[in-house]
């Protein structure tokens, strides 16, 4: 992309590559492998899928993001909810570190916790975020029943996930998985994104 400079590149253990980019049209943006985790395009897919639950008319004073990454789907629920406690889960610091850096993570009012977010219990808040990816890859693990019993006493549930080319098909058998899960799974398309907004 013309004009884009890059500020920073880190190795994770977990991430792989990390680039920290600022260009002209996106602004600052964080990748990991290639893909764009948080800032940048990542505002684009956030906004309009927390504006949608916001219009769902939901109570939301406490709010779980698993996938924490540099801090772009917690901002939005901040500008939504600006009273709302959010805690914020991620096993990779480097990541966390990058997103306090360059996007201002410090400053939204995360609790954050570096950790597996599949150990991580979820009960008791009202809005639970899944944004987990390692690289391009949605880890299998959080498509378990396992996992997805865990979640029943929150409102909303929502889960993250990409949706152009060979991802597409992954993305359509896991919300028939969801589907199993939860009572009611609704399916919202921000750009080259599905989300899924479940509840019981």
């Amino acid at each position: 992309m013309i004009g884009t400079k890059v500020l920073e590149e880190r190795e994770s253990k977990h991430n792989g590559h990390i680039k920290v980019s600022r260009s002209l049209g996106m602004g600052t943006y964080i990748q990991a492998e290639g893909l764009t985790q948080s800032g940048g395009v990542v505002g684009v897919i956030w906004k309009p899928t927390i504006k949608k639950i916001k219009s769902m008319g939901i109570d939301i004073n406490t709010c779980l993001i698993l996938g924490m990454g540099g801090g772009t789907a917690a901002k939005y629920v901040r500008l939504f909810w600006p009273k709302v406690k959010i805690t914020g889960v991620d096993i990779d610091p480097v990541m966390i570190d990058l997103g306090k850096k360059y996007l201002g993570l410090s400053e939204i009012g995360v609790k954050i916790v570096i950790g597996d977010a599949y150990n991580f219990d979820p009960k008791g808040y009202d809005l639970v975020i899944v944004d987990i990816y390692k690289g391009e890859e949605f880890p299998e693990k959080f498509a378990t029943e396992n996992f997805l019993s865990k979640f029943g006493k929150n409102k909303l549930v929502v889960f993250n996930r990409t949706y152009y080319g060979e991802k597409r098909p992954e993305a359509v058998r896991f919300g028939k998985i969801l589907e199993k899960n939860f009572k009611n799974v609704e399916y919202f398309y921000p750009e080259a994104n599905v989300m899924f907004l479940c509840s019981n």
